[in-house]
């Protein structure tokens, strides 16, 4: 090649156009995934790419496609708990590969509220990205008004507490979930069943206790024995201390996720309480935290994996010119059962 077919030592688009014997204009579509190419051009730029080594300027590429090729990954939460809790671990893996394989780079966002909230949301205005994808959406949280407002692509994992009709999201049937769980307890006999809830202000938390609640009612049991805790393990030991000192005959115990159930079972032992022979107890989740418990936890597996997957491709579909119809997916949880219940 000659100089002016490199630039800095890397092949030019010109050298693909010269390799592959079309203009320069025809190369450019052919790479960028313009129309208006033949399958016989397209062929053969695609070869002359091969062969040289050819990497798209990918400013060059976004003044042509008007993309990015970046997905913002809008988490609302404190980096400190999404290093810590495997639920954002998990899904910021499955997002990531899902999208690399439509090559897509992942942008994350972590935001408190406040001046953080405020700069993630002048970051998307200016369409920095070509879309997002939002998990673990709060009630009070602005996401699902500006995101419908903006007509920016999103998919929210989790349903949203606003704007469900004008925005596509995927979730798990946590209603369904919780029932399941405090179904086995009341099969199993117990007499005193509690439950440790999550956040009031995370859907998923007040659908899980929705289910509890529901299935005891049901049963014409009392409702009384709840105590809330944030999604954590301290938050479940915390709940479990609380609930020890106000209905110290509890026999049962749904918590709302794995990591609050570590935290129970933590003060149910230093407390003298056998799991299952004294308390059963079940959790929600089954992402690597439960079957490492002591004893192994009963739970809930929510299918995070094909939430997230599924989570892209509802926000591939609107990138592509599909519909743009807000599409709702619900997913049904599992119950593993182990030894703690």
């Amino acid at each position: 090649m000659t100089g002016a077919d490199t630039h800095d030592g890397s092949p030019t688009l010109d050298a693909v156009a010269k390799l592959a014997g079309v203009s320069r204009a025809t190369a450019s579509r052919a790479v960028n995934g313009g129309s208006r190419v033949s399958p016989r051009a397209q062929k053969a730029v695609d070869e002359a790419v091969h062969r040289l080594g050819y990497t798209p300027n990918q400013a060059a590429r976004s003044l042509v496609t008007r993309r990015t090729q970046s997905i913002a990954l809008v988490v609302p939460e404190p980096d400190e708990l999404v290093f810590s809790d495997p639920f954002f671990a998990r899904t910021v893996h499955i997002v990531t590969r899902e999208l690399a394989e439509h090559d897509f780079t992942v942008v994350l966002l972590l935001a408190g509220s406040g001046d953080q909230e405020s700069r993630m949301l002048r970051f998307l205005r200016n369409r920095q990205v070509d879309g997002a994808i939002v998990v673990s959406h709060h009630r009070g949280d602005s996401l699902p008004d500006h995101l419908a407002t903006l007509g920016l692509p999103s998919a929210f994992i989790g349903r949203p507490w606003s704007d469900t009709d004008r925005l596509s999201w995927v979730d798990t049937d946590n209603v369904a979930g919780g029932l399941e769980a405090t179904r086995l307890l009341l099969d199993r006999g117990c007499q005193r069943i509690a439950t440790i809830a999550g956040r009031t202000d995370m859907t998923a938390g007040v659908d899980r206790l929705l289910g509890w609640t529901e299935a005891m009612q049901a049963q014409g049991r009392d409702t009384d024995a709840v105590a809330y805790g944030e999604f954590t393990e301290e938050g479940g030991a915390r709940a479990c201390r609380e609930l020890l000192g106000t209905h110290p005959d509890l026999d049962g115990l749904v918590v709302a996720s794995d990591l609050m159930a570590v935290g129970a079972l933590r003060v149910l032992t230093a407390g003298g309480r056998r799991v299952p022979d004294d308390v059963a107890v079940t959790g929600a989740d089954d992402l690597g935290v439960a079957e490492r418990t002591e004893p192994p936890l009963t739970t809930l597996r929510n299918p995070l994996s094909e939430m997230a997957a599924e989570a892209v491709t509802l926000l591939l579909g609107q990138l592509d010119g599909g519909s743009v119809a807000p599409r709702r997916v619900v997913f049904a949880p599992t119950l593993v059962r182990r030894e703690s219940a």
